[in-house]
């Protein structure tokens, strides 16, 4: 049985965010499809929660909110210890390419946290990344965001 709720987040990324179907699979039905494919149902319950808060705060991002772009981020102890230096590298350069703005980088930062787990890798910290940016960009630019991240790495900044 699969026990991480980033496990699940990750099956529903890869097999429903580049369906190209107009109309998904219903609650129900993705419910059925995660317990068969082994998840336990509280991993289901906590990623689709994940999943909610997710939308909710990119729908309130989205509006109003704005972050100095020349404020420098200092990490709480928590969120040092969640986030390597290798992840913090990674979203500092993400931002300083343009991948990322301040809120989307805090909305990664948030999610991370959200997550639960007592120290997450970067695989999954990128994972986390094109989760946060298909919410927030509504999957603009994801789909070559996702070959560099997850299948080459990054190697230069993407434009």
């Amino acid at each position: 049985m699969k026990e991480n709720v980033l496990d699940v987040l990750i099956y529903l990324f890869e097999n429903y965010m580049f369906d190209s179907d107009e109309f998904g699979p219903d609650h129900e039905t993705l419910l059925l499809e995660l317990s068969q494919a082994g998840f336990d149902q509280a991993m289901i319950d906590r990623a689709f929660d994940w999943l909610e808060n997710l939308a909710a705060l990119c729908d309130r991002n989205s509006c109003s909110v704005s972050i100095n772009q020349d404020a420098i981020r200092h990490y709480s102890t928590e969120e040092l210890r969640q986030l390597g230096v290798e992840a913090r590298g990674l979203l500092l350069t993400l931002e300083q390419c343009g991948v990322l703005d301040g809120i989307s980088r805090e909305l990664v930062v948030d999610q991370v946290m959200a997550l639960g787990v007592d120290s997450i890798e970067l695989a999954h910290v990128k994972w986390v990344i094109l989760m946060v940016l298909s919410n927030y960009t509504d999957g603009d630019g994801v789909t070559e965001l996702t070959e560099t991240l997850i299948l080459d790495g990054l190697h230069t900044c993407i434009h």
